[in-house]
């Protein structure tokens, strides 16, 4: 049921997903993935509400019609309990939560209607950024600083996560809960943004899709010194502390 990369690891965990998802440690777990990572923007829709004034305005006139896209590059992924090093002249950095959607099989052109069938399972991810002041361009600069990607501690088989578009998603900060969202909140579902990318991109197996992360508010502050945890019903926590660049 679970899968992932180690480097020292003695690993305890339950034996159903959704349990209580207990991990021993001797280092850290390595990210899931040996591929790309692509994040999708604007997918909350609590988001592009309280956008809705910017995208109403010049140059844009109106929102995005397709999903936008960027991507989380290879220095910017890192495991279970590794350290987030963050900037402390940069203005404030926000937690990402989002569920990883990881890619089983190379997918190209794929229809919404069979696009899980070219899913492996599935992640936690913690898209880390800087603020934003361009949704439709996301920034480099904000989202692929090193360390600004958490992903794990493993990949969950797709057979043991019924409904992926109905996951609870809970964010901890030093053990305070301070955000609740829900993959439900997303715009497009797991099956349309696979079909979407794989209509102008083969996705390809170890590919990880961050499915979409909500508003960044000041609940979702992370600063050195914090410990930050990322809980997806069914899927698994990811934990990481944070500390200063």
């Amino acid at each position: 049921m679970f899968h992932y990369r180690q480097k020292k690891l003695n690993k305890v965990v339950s034996e159903t997903a959704d349990a209580s998802y207990e991990i021993k440690l001797d280092d850290t777990i390595l990210p899931p993935t040996s591929g790309n990572v692509i994040g999708v923007a604007l997918n909350d829709k609590a988001l592009v509400k309280s956008l809705e004034h910017v995208f109403n305005e010049k140059p844009h006139i109106q929102p995005p019609k397709t999903p936008v896209l960027h991507i989380k590059t290879d220095n910017t992924h890192i495991g279970y309990a590794s350290t987030i090093k963050v900037p402390v002249d940069k203005g404030p950095i926000y937690a990402g939560p989002s569920l990883g959607i990881v890619i089983g099989k190379n997918a190209t052109r794929v229809d919404v209607s069979s696009a899980l069938d070219f899913v492996a399972g599935f992640t936690v991810v913690n898209e880390v950024s800087l603020a934003e002041t361009s949704f439709y361009r996301p920034a480099v600069k904000a989202k692929c600083r090193d360390t600004f990607c958490p992903i794990g501690p493993w990949t969950v088989d797709k057979e043991a996560v019924s409904t992926p578009n109905n996951l609870n998603i809970k964010t901890y900060v030093n053990d305070v809960l301070v955000h609740n969202t829900n993959t439900d909140q997303l715009i497009y579902s797991v099956e349309e943004i696979i079909s979407y990318i794989s209509s102008f991109m083969t996705l390809e197996a170890g590919d990880i899709i961050i499915a979409g992360t909500p508003e960044r508010t000041p609940d979702l502050e992370i600063k050195p010194g914090d410990s930050v945890m990322i809980e997806i019903e069914g899927v698994g926590r990811l934990v990481n502390p944070v500390e200063q660049e």
